[in-house]
């Protein structure tokens, strides 16, 4: 994880699972607190998110608050079908293929 350049949010890469769980609850965290309109998620450059990383953003997004949202950017595709599967339509979340 490190800060993106030039915008609010962080750009990860590699994989979210097991042994990165705490890391990835942090940023979210922190995003939660610091109380932006939008914060950006560049996910290009990771792998694979597993079940217990993409709850863990609903339920970052589900403490944004009213006007907020995350914004993640190029995310593998699993993790798109599994927030489709058990999070459907949350409108914290936008995901943007570009």
């Amino acid at each position: 994880m490190r800060p993106l350049a030039g915008g609010r949010g962080v750009r990860a890469a590699g994989e979210i699972g097991l042994a990165t769980h705490t890391i990835w609850e942090r940023v979210l965290e922190q995003a939660v607190r610091e109380g932006e309109a939008v914060y950006y998620l560049e996910l290009s450059e990771v792998t694979f998110v597993d079940v217990a990383g993409a709850g863990a953003l609903a339920a970052a997004a589900g403490r944004l608050g009213e006007g907020r949202r995350f914004v993640v950017r190029r995310p593998p595709p699993a993790l798109c079908r599994v927030l489709d599967m058990f999070w459907p339509g949350l409108p914290a979340i936008e995901v943007s293929m570009s």
